[in-house]
């Protein structure tokens, strides 16, 4: 998991606050390509952390990348609840940490920081999917994401408690509210209503109550990655990076979200690739 924040050992001592070292032969599968956890039969999604070793991941035939010491892998399934995008084998023995859902929020109660260092890992490969699209122009092509993840009821009447000083902004229908590439000094949960995320003007996101956006900036401190308009009249809770920061360290809930909302995002932006 390159990143120029990412620190080894800070995701060992991470993964190890609530998951525990395993050791797996060479030839071993960790997961398979379309994979999905399994309630019935109390199967969960992992995420692992890979202490030694290295690790081979797979679409079909095609090998398209390796893991090697000390990076992550198959976040992305473990976080969104989504069907695996690639397969995963031990290319050598491997010693791993994983970390199924429960442990995930478990770590992060913990450990709240590092939801941060996963949050730069997804924008950085957002962006450059986001790019990737531009250069094969497939981004107007891509899917609208209709009410995609949002932040549950109870998490979200927690952060209307907790956010005082900034009461909720209003937007009239078709009015802007972010413009792509302008400095980002909020993030917004919807309200009531919904608004529209565009791209280079290609509408790729639509989100109703309880939808997040504008978080991106916040997590890096640089522009804003799309624009955002109200496509009807729209309630907003506007969170400043103060209090953005303050409810990472202290709701796993409100971290887990946004990592949900930056995964399911990702995926859908990355199928146009496929």
């Amino acid at each position: 998991m390159p990143s120029r924040i990412y620190d080894p050992v800070a995701a060992r001592v991470f993964f190890e606050s609530a998951g525990r070292r395993e050791t797996v032969p060479a030839g071993a599968r960790f997961f398979a390509k379309d994979d999905k956890s399994n309630r019935i039969l109390l199967q969960r999604d992992k995420m692992y952390l890979l202490l030694e070793g290295e690790v081979t991941l797979a679409s079909g035939d095609k090998v398209i990348g390796t893991v090697s010491s000390g990076e992550i892998f198959g976040e992305m399934a473990a976080i969104s609840h989504m069907p695996r995008s690639a397969s995963a084998v031990a290319k050598t023995a491997c010693t791993v940490v994983g970390l199924d859902d429960r442990q995930l929020r478990s770590a992060l109660s913990k450990q709240p920081a590092f939801a941060l260092m996963l949050m730069s890992f997804m924008i950085g490969r957002l962006r450059d999917t986001i790019a990737r699209l531009r250069a094969a122009q497939v981004l107007e092509q891509a899917d609208v994401l209709d009410e995609s993840a949002a932040i549950d009821p109870k998490c979200l009447a927690e952060l209307s408690g907790r956010l005082l000083d900034d009461p909720p902004v209003y937007f009239d229908r078709r009015k802007p509210i972010l413009q792509e590439g302008q400095a980002g000094m909020r993030m917004y949960v919807v309200l009531e209503g919904t608004v529209a995320v565009s791209i280079d003007g290609n509408l790729v996101e639509r989100l109703g109550p309880g939808g997040v956006f504008g978080e991106l900036a916040l997590v890096e401190q640089s522009p804003r990655l799309a624009s955002v308009a109200a496509e009807t009249d729209c309630s907003l809770l506007p969170i400043n990076r103060a209090a953005f920061l303050a409810l990472v360290e202290s709701s796993p809930e409100f971290a887990a979200s946004l990592l949900n909302a930056l995964a399911e995002r990702l995926r859908r932006l990355t199928s146009r690739l496929q």
